[in-house]
């Protein structure tokens, strides 16, 4: 998957992502609204990759992430995926 698309979502796209990065674990769902609602219009193609990346790990390994019980290994220590990741981590 590429990273490097820097072209913005459209509207429908963002509902789209947002629908799809739905989670069985409340906690999680809580981090990702507050990320939707607070970078939304800034999202871009290459953050909607990183999050569908993301949204492929169990509730709880993405939980630990959120947390940063743990940091992303392998195919997710990309740049765009530790970035979105401190938008997420990031207090209100």
């Amino acid at each position: 998957m590429t990273y490097s698309d820097d072209t913005p979502l459209d509207i429908h796209e963002r509902h789209r992502l947002r629908w799809r990065s739905r989670r069985g674990l409340v906690e999680n769902d809580l981090y990702l609204e507050r990320f939707f609602n607070t970078y939304g219009p800034q999202l871009t193609q290459r953050h909607a990759a990183a999050i569908t990346s993301l949204m492929e790990l169990s509730d709880n390994d993405l939980m630990d992430l959120f947390l940063r019980r743990t940091e992303p290994q392998a195919e997710l220590n990309t740049p765009v995926i530790k970035e979105v990741l401190e938008m997420v981590r990031k207090p209100l």
